[in-house]
């Protein structure tokens, strides 16, 4: 992990789970950590699914299929039909044997959200985490914390990509040093408007490869639509860092990568300036277009 002295950053569980509330945006912890280890890893326990929710999965599952081709990018959709989930919550082992076998990355069960600290560490380790529990039907369009629908749909198969998975990797160890340079707040909003929101640009047009638009079911649709009030611009990382962004509404600001390789290369870059000349002064608003921007989706 790049010499990263993670000694001074501990969490301890009892402090974490003071603020899981506040993490969750107000909703209640609903997650087994009882049972979790030190890394927060649980055991699956896929025969404890009930037909129930593997029902629901399908449901989930065939609504985002009816919206994303033309709109996904081919590496998510390519990737996914190779994973075979669409009859049911998906073993987590078995999918993870194969993602091993493609870049490297492994899946983790764990209870929730987990710590700062142990979320970078598993991904600078090449191991993504993944919720074990579902959302309630009455959640289908909407939920506050991500659940094993938005986790695993959402995020893996693109870890299939490797390239994408490399600066997944990346992130993960530029966690762990901005958690020592009081940089957290600015990375934080580079994970969301790019491996949460991001849009790729290809010879089709823009394409989708953010999770949280993936497992989506009205976003799909509105962050490719013309004419709303929301931005469409290349990304600049430095700004990306100085950017706000919306939890509880669609996106304002929808920032757009050339490649995958683009999205690596500028995260390479060593942010400690940044987080120094970003501290100095006031983060841009979710709706900001600067005067040198251009609107992509026209």
């Amino acid at each position: 992990m790049d010499n990263i002295n993670t000694n001074n950053m501990t969490v301890s569980n009892e402090e974490f789970l003071a603020t899981v509330a506040e993490k969750s945006h107000g909703a209640a912890l609903r997650g087994d950590y009882e049972h979790a280890d030190s890394h927060y890893v649980v055991k699956q326990h896929w025969q404890a699914y009930t037909e129930a929710e593997h029902d629901l999965w399908r449901a989930l599952y065939q609504r985002q299929m009816s919206l994303l081709p033309g709109r996904a990018c081919d590496e998510f959709l390519d990737a996914l039909h190779k994973m075979n989930a669409a009859d049911g919550i998906p073993e987590f082992e078995k999918t993870s044997r194969a993602l091993f076998a493609a870049t490297g990355w492994t899946i983790v069960a764990v209870p929730g959200l987990i710590p700062e600290l142990t979320f970078f560490e598993h991904l600078a380790n090449r191991r993504f985490p993944v919720t074990v529990w579902l959302r309630k039907p009455e959640e289908f369009n909407y939920i506050v914390e991500p659940d094993v629908f938005h986790d695993f749909f959402g995020h893996v198969p693109m870890l299939f990509n490797p390239v994408f998975a490399d600066y997944m990797q990346l992130y993960g160890k530029g966690g762990l040093k901005a958690m020592q340079l009081g940089g957290l707040e600015q990375l934080a909003r580079l994970y969301w408007y790019t491996v949460e929101f991001g849009l790729i640009n290809t010879p089709q047009g823009l394409r989708i490869y953010g999770a949280g638009i993936l497992s989506s079911g009205g976003e799909v649709e509105y962050c490719l639509t013309p004419g709303t009030s929301s931005r469409h611009i290349h990304l600049n990382i430095q700004r990306c860092l100085n950017t706000l962004y919306k939890i509880d509404t669609y996106q304002e600001t929808y920032f757009v990568i050339d490649s995958f390789q683009e999205l690596f290369e500028g995260t390479a870059t060593d942010f400690a300036p940044y987080y120094e000349q970003l501290k100095q002064g006031q983060a841009l608003p979710a709706n900001t277009l600067l005067p040198d921007e251009k609107e992509l989706l026209v």
